[in-house]
């Protein structure tokens, strides 16, 4: 995994606990030399701290999911809100506020590689799922537009859209969808399912402003109001 972070102590101390739990960590300190780790290896996950020196970790955030389209996880400092929810919005799988704790953090790293990557011995037995003209492929994890076009989505946005076909019709709490796209349950302020449903609508509403696909149940979830069918 890249680790992104201007913070010469932090990026260390990150590199020798998480090399320590197995992982193969390299480290940059700007948004350019992420750019050059990017492109010259190989590489399974992003953290990334938005406090960049060179560049808007934002900005930044942007580049990687338009360029590389690998899982980030974001880190914020504990009172910046907004850049947690905009950075969701960009398309980070997760995020995690300074000071953290690390077993917290290789928990919140391994559920997002987990699910970043195909299941080939269960994924193909789910099959294709229709609904409302699009097409999901669980064994690619390929979305497909009513006129064909190929829809791209991030881990979150696959594991909530694949949560909501296994259950159409049926209205899921958003602790129910935080277990199964994070791997955790959802804080008293926590709006990561929100966000995601809010792309997803994007990508799947004629009108996102007004949803009729992914319907809102007020104080409870959501609900897919659509037919699934499997082939």
């Amino acid at each position: 995994m890249l680790v992104v972070d201007d913070d010469e102590e932090i990026r260390h101390l990150l590199e020798r606990y998480l090399n320590g739990h197995g992982f193969r960590v390299v480290s940059a300190a700007s948004a350019a030399q992420s750019r050059a780790v990017i492109g010259s290896q190989s590489i399974d996950l992003v953290l990334l701290d938005l406090g960049l020196p060179d560049e808007d970790g934002l900005s930044h955030l942007k580049h990687l999911q338009t360029a590389w389209r690998g899982p980030v996880i974001v880190v914020t400092g504990r009172g910046e809100a907004v850049e947690r929810v905009v950075g969701l919005e960009l398309g980070a799988d997760d995020y995690v506020a300074k000071p953290f704790d690390f077993r917290e953090l290789v928990a919140r790293i391994r559920t997002v590689l987990r699910r970043s990557k195909p299941q080939p011995s269960a994924s193909p037995s789910l099959g294709r799922m229709s609904f409302a003209g699009f097409s999901l492929d669980p064994a690619s994890r390929r979305l497909t537009g009513p006129d064909g076009s190929d829809i791209p989505l991030t881990t979150g946005e696959f594991e909530l859209l694949q949560a909501l076909l296994a259950n159409p019709r049926q209205v899921l709490s958003r602790d129910q969808l935080m277990s199964r796209v994070h791997g955790r349950e959802a804080g008293p302020f926590d709006r990561a399912i929100d966000v995601q449903i809010g792309r997803l609508r994007r990508k799947l509403e004629p009108d996102a402003s007004q949803p009729t696909l992914i319907k809102s149940v007020r104080g409870v979830g959501y609900m897919l109001a659509a037919e699934v069918r499997r082939t």
